[in-house]
């Protein structure tokens, strides 16, 4: 992402507006082949045996879509006049986004923890994000006096997000033994969509002059607010957990399912809601930053709770 990003700083006009890319279109398109190739490679079936976990469901639902938001609101209202409009949108974007679904699944059976209910978990999140992170997105902007068509962004996201995560999923009786095979390809192709769609993200905002008065200042808030969002939301989630008396591994499902943002997801569904808006990068940059620290996290607690758990076997 940084080579992306230092690449979009030194050589804007290829991906932006009118470039030899033509983003308007190749955007699309990216967009449409990652969720094509999730539909294709996602097993529908392995969600069975997590389908009626209502308690676990209904903390991870919660802390995804009701807690990070409101800490996203409370964020974007509290650093005005801190940090630019683009960036505060940013954070509270990064609080309305789903929860990761590859990530949030390794970690878990990493930290011996209910893998099928953090495959039913993330793969829901993917699929109410598309309703509820624009929902959360209109009210926002229209608190402030800026306006989201709702009906045409969802229009947007069906069509290029769940028609082809759809389209995927039936032709892989098909695909999925070939995908199965060529799992190193298809992450290299999925991950190389990505980082085209972030380098044409921060084309137009290197050309539009957007990044010529920011400082380092806000770049390590950012940072720190991230951690702050995630501390706060693994802490949440493992304690209603543990109110609620849930099993060890769905605690260990929940937290690691319930404070994830997905970068996957979130890049192509900016690009569809926010278009060739001058100021994506920085709309960006909060879930650029809180990937990377949600994997740390994550993947240092997992590795503690697979020894603990394998040392002290489930209660």
């Amino acid at each position: 992402m940084l080579g992306a990003v230092a690449l979009a700083w030194l050589f804007p006009e290829p991906g932006a507006r009118g470039g030899v890319l033509h983003p308007e279109i190749a955007n699309k398109a990216g967009v449409a082949l990652i969720f094509f190739l999730h539909g294709a490679s996602l097993s529908f079936e392995g969600l069975k045996s997590g389908t009626l976990n209502f308690r676990l469901h209904l903390v991870v639902q919660l802390s995804t879509f009701v807690l990070l938001p409101l800490l996203g609101l409370i964020a974007y209202f509290a650093t005005t006049g801190v940090l630019r409009p683009d960036l505060r949108l940013g954070i509270f974007y990064l609080c309305a986004l789903p929860s990761t679904v590859s990530s949030s699944v390794a970690l878990t059976a990493a930290a011996r923890g209910n893998v099928a209910g953090a495959l039913f978990n993330a793969t829901a999140s993917s699929l109410l994000g598309v309703f509820l992170t624009p929902l959360w997105l209109g009210l926002l902007l229209g608190s402030v006096g800026r306006s989201l068509p709702i009906g045409p962004v969802i229009g947007d996201l069906l069509l290029w997000l769940v028609l082809p995560l759809a389209m995927g999923q039936l032709a892989r009786p098909w695909l999925g033994g070939f995908v199965r095979r060529h799992q190193v390809a298809v992450a290299v192709i999925d991950r190389v969509t990505i980082l085209l769609l972030v380098y044409t993200s921060f084309c137009d905002s290197v050309q539009g002059g957007v990044w010529s008065n920011q400082s380092l200042f806000a770049l390590v808030f950012t940072l720190g607010l991230s951690l702050l969002l995630l501390g706060v939301a693994m802490g949440s989630v493992g304690f209603a957990s543990g109110r609620l008396g849930l099993s060890r591994s769905d605690r260990i499902a929940a937290v690691l399912c319930g404070s994830k943002k997905s970068l996957a997801t979130g890049v192509p569904m900016a690009h569809l809601m926010f278009g060739a808006h001058a100021g994506l990068g920085l709309i960006l940059l909060p879930i650029m930053i809180y990937h990377p620290l949600q994997l740390l996290v994550g993947g240092w607690l997992a590795g503690r709770w697979g020894t603990r758990v394998l040392r002290e076997g489930e209660p």
